[in-house]
């Protein structure tokens, strides 16, 4: 395979706009190979390739957006009113808000002409929310965490009934970002040695439900996939006594589990933290969410994604 090369060209620079407003500008650099006759082909897409996909989506120079979507909003706390904000921006409908004061509500009658759900609730209410959806016929789009254990169900049945299902434990471009690094990096780490030890830290507000973030669980999962040694994990949450796969000291964390310490204080909306430690020194991958409307975003993108397809999706899908 021939080797890519920097191209010393002036990139491509174009403006986009839809239905007559500006909504940003696109840069595209071609990158030619050694030898002009072959084309270079990845097995993969290339890093930067997928870097320029992420900031065309969620920058607004790329959408999936149909015309008019008609949306329900199943969960209407702060994620579910962000959401409701992003939709009316973005020329979306919601017709229809779901919550604990009218949970009888979500049904075929209610849900009929309703083009995707977006389901952010609760681990107790996720699956039966997520279920009478896709029974229903309506395409749904989830960010509930701590109730994953019964998504192959889900899916299972998706494609049995030819149903829409997207799935991610996190809409964040960064976080989305942090998992393609963090599986890059446990695979190095495991490349070199060095003695180094590995451990995850993730804090949220005081009202988060679960324990640990889901978050937290794929970058452990993604680790694991990489990392020889590291067969899974456990949670040290002091305090948090609903805690999955919980521990009581971090003493007592097994040598061939990942340790996720899981801390909860305030209004923090999430930060996550992958560090590896040796005798000689400390390497860490942090991010830190700011504000909710990344994580809105990202799942109003992802509904124009799912919407009129069938099938199973997730973030590496819509990325691609």
């Amino acid at each position: 395979m021939p080797r890519r090369i920097l191209s010393k060209a002036k990139p491509k620079i174009r403006k986009v706009t839809r239905r007559g407003k500006p909504l940003g500008t696109f840069c595209r650099v071609w990158l030619p190979t050694t030898a002009a006759s072959a084309p270079f082909t990845y097995d993969k897409p290339a890093p930067q390739r997928l870097v320029s996909k992420f900031i065309r989506i969620f920058v607004g120079t790329e959408s999936f957006e149909p015309n008019n979507m008609k949306a329900a909003i199943i969960g209407y706390g702060k994620m579910g009113r962000e959401i409701e904000r992003i939709l009316a921006e973005r020329g979306h409908e919601t017709a229809l808000i779901i919550d604990l004061d009218n949970a009888h509500d979500l049904d075929a009658e209610h849900l009929k002409g309703i083009d995707v759900a977006i389901e952010f609730t609760t681990p107790a209410t996720a699956y039966a929310n997520i279920r009478t959806c896709l029974e229903c016929g309506v395409a749904v789009v989830s960010g509930t965490t701590g109730w994953t254990d019964r998504l192959p169900e889900l899916q299972a049945l998706c494609r049995e009934r030819g149903g829409a299902l997207f799935y991610a434990s996190n809409y964040c471009l960064g976080v989305n970002l942090m998992f393609r690094i963090n599986r890059q990096l446990a695979a190095l780490v495991g490349h070199v040695g060095g003695g180094y030890d590995v451990r995850i830290e993730e804090v949220h507000h005081t009202q988060k439900k679960d324990a640990p973030s889901g978050t937290a669980i794929t970058l452990a999962e993604g680790i694991i996939e990489n990392l020889p040694g590291k067969s899974g994990w456990v949670n040290f949450a002091p305090g948090i006594e609903h805690a999955a796969n919980r521990v009581g000291r971090s003493e007592d964390t097994p040598a061939d589990r990942i340790e996720i310490r899981s801390v909860r204080e305030g209004m923090v909306p999430g930060i996550h933290t992958v560090t590896y430690e040796s005798a000689d020194d400390i390497l860490e991958l942090r991010h830190e969410i700011k504000n909710r409307r990344t994580l809105a975003q990202g799942a109003v993108i992802a509904a124009e994604f799912l919407c009129g397809k069938q099938g199973v999706y997730g973030m590496d899908d819509l990325l691609k």
